[in-house]
């Protein structure tokens, strides 16, 4: 035992000292690490990892890119259609070149093992045509540069015996392999569709993808960095957050994969088709944010030898298309898809002198041969011997359509008269297709009078009175006009003005085939009917949820807000959740918006899925 001993120490007995103390700190340390679980080695390994970013563009495969080229349409048969003579009759002849970071590749050239083959498009339309295009790519690179040109080959010298290659329409894109997106001339969202271009001959369908070792659609640095998803399991049919629609197409359009989207009644853009209709009918080129309309055609057995064939015109279908691109609203026609249900259309259905619609005979035809997970997507209509109405085939909506095309009623002076040619029958179909269709989008006698009005037909004085009045409305669903298929074939653009003309384009109503309609037309029914609408005050009510005025305004100024159709304005409505369940990402606000078309009867439907930011701002997508 020590007492009262003070212990002193040299400098260098006090460095010597020191580097004792530090060398067995260092030597506790090591003894730490060394006898750590390798389970808790792991763990810090793994955070480590989740902390950094993966930049890695294609790891697992070797890196290219495809580009398909899914339909090509001409868009110059209307013109021709609308003039005299057999222009119509001659296809247009083309073909398509792709670029791909310098490399020019054409599809006139087909390359096989025997050599290559020229290979053209001939025709108006190439849907169910499809081709694409590969290219290798430098490994990790980041970005491709694609350019996509449309070269028609057309007629030249005295008697067109030779032909040059005139390029109509030039495509400038740039595809990112990092999240499989493209932007330049078409990019998510834009005015025209998501792979979708709308030029001035031309419209085109394509899609875009790279190599990926899981094939699901989503790239690899998307997966590893954004998802977090397996790169080496596929994601094509994985629902995380279980809203009825897979990973890879929220990706692709913009959702988030792992937040639930009350996709069963989400319509963005308002054309009737929910969002989980729209990922049914992705392979038809369903784009949830532009509006799109889908139709089966079934026609008829003949009658007789005299009776002509009762079938749908690829060139009438093409009139009607091209008068809805026009107005940037997309229509798909099924008159035979190869890969439709097998009730899908082109069917030839038995034969029926007459159609009607009360008793309502073609219920039966709607029944068993309009295919049940088709309804409330598509519209219906029969081409057949005698009828003419767009008119619910259930309940009271729609969506059901019957065209007569007998030849009483295309030659009689008050059916489709003048018909009497290929170019002008065709015409006169078109004609008619387009008028009960306009029933579809909500346009009727009782919210309009020029439609369906025959008052001119009563005496040659009422027929000189509606000239100078409703024959100024000059729409196809005006019967006055519904045949001068020379100029027309279209709704009216309302350049001859109130009271007695509107533009028909501003009033329709894309979802109305999905609405009662505010009129009971029975066999009692009389034109214009407006003492028989009903229903027009019905109130929006959303159970669980509540509209809020202050939330509406507040999100109108937060939002410069364009309408999702334009060029129809919208009405705005947003709720607010009242309920007592928790809902994801505390999204407890919904956003609505309503067609302005009086006096075409709209409905709301929901636009958005929001929440309160840290700054009680709306945030909404």
């Amino acid at each position: 035992m020590f007492n009262n001993v003070s212990l002193s120490l040299t400098p260098t007995s006090k460095i010597i000292l020191v580097a004792a103390i530090l060398v067995g700190i260092l030597l506790i340390a090591v003894s730490i690490v060394f006898t750590l679980e390798p389970e808790d080695e792991k763990t810090v390994d793994e955070e480590d990892i989740e902390q950094r970013i993966d930049d890695r563009i294609s790891p697992l495969t070797n890196q290219a890119i495809i580009l398909e080229v899914q339909r090509i349409r001409h868009r110059g048969l209307l013109e021709k259609m609308m003039s005299y003579g057999f222009s119509w009759n001659k296809k247009p002849t083309f073909y398509y070149t792709a670029t791909i970071d310098g490399l020019e590749i054409s599809s006139k050239e087909a390359y096989a093992s025997g050599g290559i083959q020229e290979s053209l498009f001939t025709g108006w339309d190439t849907m169910f045509q499809e081709t694409r295009i590969t290219k290798d790519i430098k490994e990790e690179q980041i970005i491709s540069e694609i350019s996509l040109a449309i070269v028609e080959e057309v007629p030249t010298g005295l008697l067109g015996l030779r032909t040059s290659n005139v390029e109509r329409e030039q495509i400038l894109l740039t595809y990112d392999y990092r999240t499989g997106q493209w932007t330049g001339d078409d990019y998510l969202r834009d005015d025209d569709g998501y792979g979708h271009y709308l030029g001035d001959t031309f419209e085109v369908w394509f899609y875009i993808y790279q190599t990926e070792y899981d094939g699901d659609g989503i790239p690899y640095w998307t997966e590893v960095n954004i998802l977090q998803t397996n790169p080496q399991e596929s994601d094509a049919t994985d629902d995380p957050d279980e809203d009825g629609i897979p990973t890879y197409w929220e990706w692709h359009w913009g959702y988030d994969p792992f937040v639930w989207d009350d996709h069963e009644h989400l319509d963005p853009d308002i054309d009737g088709i929910e969002n989980c209709e729209e990922y049914q009918m992705e392979k038809y080129f369903a784009d949830p944010f532009h509006q799109d309309m889908y139709i089966e055609v079934d026609g008829m057995e003949r009658g007789g030898l005299l009776d002509p064939p009762h079938v749908c015109w690829e060139e009438s279908q093409q009139i009607m298309i091209e008068r809805f691109a026009q107005h940037n609203i997309n229509v798909y026609i099924d008159y035979g898809w190869p890969d439709g249900p097998s009730n899908g259309g082109g069917e030839l259905l038995p034969h029926y002198d007459v159609l009607s619609y009360s008793p309502g005979s073609l219920l039966q035809f709607y029944t068993h041969h309009f295919a049940d997970e088709r309804k409330g997507i598509f519209r219906y209509m029969v081409i057949c011997h005698a009828a003419g109405f767009c008119f619910p085939a259930k309940y009271f909506r729609c969506d059901t359509i019957a065209i007569g095309t007998n030849l009483q009623r295309m030659l009689d002076p008050f059916g489709a008269k003048k018909a009497f040619t290929p170019r002008t029958w065709r015409c006169a179909l078109a004609a008619l297709m387009m008028h009960e269709m306009g029933h579809s989008l909500g346009m009727f006698s009782w919210n309009f009078e020029g439609i369906d009005n025959l008052t001119y037909m009563d005496s040659l004085s009422s027929w000189k009175h509606y000239k100078e009045t409703w024959g100024q409305y000059e729409s196809v669903m005006n019967y006055f006009h519904t045949y001068d298929y020379n100029k027309l074939m279209d709704y009216s653009d309302g350049s001859n003005g109130p009271p007695y003309d509107r533009n028909d384009w501003l009033y329709i109503s894309m979802a109305n085939f999905q609405i009662e309609s505010t009129v009971i037309a029975d066999v009692t029914y009389e034109s214009p009917g407006k003492e028989s609408i009903i229903n027009v005050t019905i109130e929006f009510t959303y159970p669980g949820w509540e509209y809020s005025e202050n939330l509406t305004s507040q999100f109108l100024e937060e939002n410069v807000e364009e309408s999702p159709i334009c060029p129809i304005e919208v009405a705005w409505r947003v709720y607010q959740y009242i309920g007592n369940e928790t809902l994801p990402e505390g999204r407890t606000i919904r956003v609505f918006a309503r067609p302005l078309v009086e006096p075409t009867y709209s409905d709301w439907s929901l636009i958005y899925e929001g929440y309160y930011d840290a700054e009680n701002s709306i945030q909404v997508g």
